[in-house]
């Protein structure tokens, strides 16, 4: 995930969930920040130790009968005694409570196997719901990685670091599938589900109309941008993302929950800011291949990152990694629109401009 703001000689702009690599405040490990937003909704702050992002937004409503949780947290202790003590405060059972996830990443799934109890519902979307069962395809991963140039040497520790795969969920679970339209309806909520492709496959949000509230999970956030990558020649996530936004932009949304950092009102505004920072992405690459043509490890090389360092060698493999991804769903993009071309050259995809068009 990117941060906002201006670009500067020094800076490089990264993107990604492990990105900006500081220590969050150890006194508040374990801990949760709790606010009412409306009548029976509530936000936990789930801290994410060693994380840029530094905590998740949980949102949690309380009825009589069932209560629901969206998203949960990393699969680690810290976690899960946040959680715990926030439903405490807020004075919520968990044996009664149900539990919707906006899409697959660990930090907003991987605390629900450690939550649910024997009469839990997870909702979920299908398309992330099928990836989750069908394992962590890691040589599928690191053979597309090594094809866009990614140095072996530094794959291996990409990995072993990717919180993806240390904070997953512990055990097998089973889902109670949604798709566009479905409604969760809970004490005064009827949130209609909505589909949010580009995040994740099958990244889902939620819209209560009558109230004009939208959990916007990590499609929207407000002073970071979601990091839009690509590990598989399957699918064409920014082409994606950008329908989901202008999905979005036709609801008439007056608050919207993120996933991370804070609550926002102009959600229109906000995605008018994020088109705009992807189209400014991808004019720059196209300024890097009209230099010379590439594989995508180097493109990522030479983009402007929010993080300050002294050269791309210099930063660590887990930003390098998000960073790359990123760089790759671009590239992506601007070949399905005919803006650039790709070859094999020594067992590496190689990128360079189709001259006779325009990027716009």
């Amino acid at each position: 995930m990117t941060r906002g703001g201006g670009r500067g000689p020094s800076d490089r702009r990264v993107s990604g969930e492990n990105l900006f690599y500081t220590l969050f405040n150890k006194s508040l490990w374990g801990k949760s920040m709790i606010e009412e937003i409306a009548a029976n909704l509530y936000r936990i702050e789930i801290p994410l130790p060693k994380n840029p992002l530094k905590a998740i937004n949980s949102y949690v409503i309380k009825d009589t009968e069932r209560n629901l949780i969206i998203d949960t947290g990393w699969n680690q202790e810290v976690c899960m005694q946040a959680m715990q003590a926030g439903l405490k405060e807020i004075g919520v059972d968990i044996g009664k409570t149900d539990f919707f996830i906006t899409h697959l990443h660990a930090d907003h799934f991987g605390l629900v196997s450690n939550l649910i109890t024997d009469n839990s519902k997870i909702y979920f979307n299908r398309p992330d719901a099928d990836r989750f069962k069908s394992g962590f395809r890691l040589e599928e991963f690191l053979n597309f990685a090594r094809l866009n140039g990614y140095p072996e040497n530094e794959l291996q520790k990409a990995l072993q670091s990717h919180p993806g795969l240390k904070f997953r969920p512990s055990a097998d679970l089973t889902f109670h599938i949604l798709k566009e339209g479905d409604t969760i309806s809970i004490r005064d909520y009827a949130f209609k589900c909505i589909e949010t492709p580009g995040h994740t496959w099958g990244h889902m949000c939620l819209y209560e109309p009558g109230k004009k509230i939208f959990v916007s999970g990590d499609h929207i956030l407000n002073d970071i941008t979601p990091n839009i990558q690509l590990w598989s020649d399957e699918w064409n996530p920014l082409k994606e993302y950008l329908a989901s936004l202008d999905k979005v932009y036709e609801l008439d949304i007056k608050l919207v929950l993120p996933g991370h950092r804070g609550i926002f009102r102009d959600c229109r505004k906000r995605i008018q800011e994020l088109k705009q920072h992807h189209q400014d992405r991808l004019d720059e690459i196209v300024s890097i291949l009209g230099k010379a043509k590439m594989n995508a490890f180097r493109v990522a090389s030479k983009m402007t990152w929010d993080i300050v360092s002294d050269s791309w060698d210099l930063f660590p493999v887990s930003q390098k990694w998000f960073a790359t991804g990123e760089a790759i769903a671009h590239l992506k993009y601007l070949k399905g629109k005919g803006i650039i071309r790709s070859e094999m050259q020594k067992q590496k995809i190689v990128f360079s401009l189709n001259r006779n068009h325009a990027i716009r």
